[in-house]
């Protein structure tokens, strides 16, 4: 159950003062994520303790955090677009409303993740005889984004959005390599076998999807990314941007653990580019 859809099942049991703040935001929940709290206390003519007590009967942890979710719970607007966007609405309505919904869907992304496992996920990646990255549709891009950070860490590394070549690839893993599989729903069936072919040759599969999937039945690790979106109906968005983020922390790591002669050497690298690209001009 969303934020707004639990205001509204608890109406009647709202204290006079919290009932005053659930009819602003229900009212006009898309202008409230722009409100500070003095601003929406004022309007409701409440205090802003009670703005915040009413935050935590809904199990936030206070106004900011009730604002994340409230910008994930905006009402389902056109199908196969943006699940925050209205078929109305104009240029600077729908280029705001997928930024914020995009931003708060980061927020509640960094939440869900279990630095544990991240750490864990850092320490296989940095031991790995070899990296693959696989995924389809929307997914692909992400794994392809991983290809091109993690390639130039000195370490064998593969991506394929062919089902077929991850086939091959994944009867081909052994211990010591790592695969990682990328899938917001986690449903796919053809990722799941390859997930299933890898772990069965003994490789070490990282999976980047949602708890409980069958493809994370299949994952020695489950890197799990938490965003309301349900890509059946809607284009994949806001979870994209989480998945490449997640990349981006596992590269990070990866680059931290190795040290600093690593460093260097990645800055070599960057450094061999310099030519290929005209000086800046200030």
């Amino acid at each position: 159950m969303n934020i707004l859809e639990k205001i509204t099942n608890e109406l009647d049991i709202l204290s006079k003062s919290e009932r005053k703040v659930a009819e602003v935001i229900l009212a006009s929940p898309s202008t409230v994520i722009h409100s500070s709290i003095a601003a929406l206390a004022k309007q409701a003519n409440i205090s802003e303790p009670t703005v915040n007590r009413f935050c935590r009967r809904l199990d936030t942890k206070g106004y900011p955090d009730f604002k994340l979710h409230l910008a994930q719970s905006l009402a389902n607007g056109t199908p196969y677009v943006n699940r925050h966007v209205d078929e109305n609405d104009t240029a600077e309505e729908y280029t705001s409303k997928i930024f914020e919904s995009t931003m708060a869907s980061l927020e509640l992304a960094r939440k869900s993740l279990d630095p544990s496992l991240i750490n864990r996920s850092v320490d296989v990646l940095t031991q790995a005889n070899k990296i693959s990255f696989f995924g389809l549709g929307a997914s692909a891009i992400v794994a392809h984004d991983a290809q091109n950070k993690f390639f130039r860490f000195n370490v064998p590394v593969v991506y394929f959005d062919d089902i077929l070549m991850q086939r091959m690839s994944a009867i081909n893993s052994r211990q010591g390599d790592v695969v990682i599989v990328i899938s917001h729903t986690g449903r796919t069936k053809s990722l799941v076998e390859v997930a299933s072919l890898a772990k069965e040759n003994d490789a070490t599969v990282i999976g980047i999807t949602t708890n409980g999937t069958p493809l994370a039945k299949e994952c020695s690790i489950v890197l799990s990314v938490e965003v309301a979106e349900d890509t059946d109906l809607y284009m994949p968005m806001s979870s994209r941007i989480a998945q490449l983020a997640l990349i981006d922390v596992l590269a990070t790591g990866f680059t931290l653990r190795r040290g600093s002669k690593f460093r260097d050497n990645l800055k070599k690298v960057k450094d061999s580019l310099r030519s290929s690209r005209f000086e800046r001009k200030d």
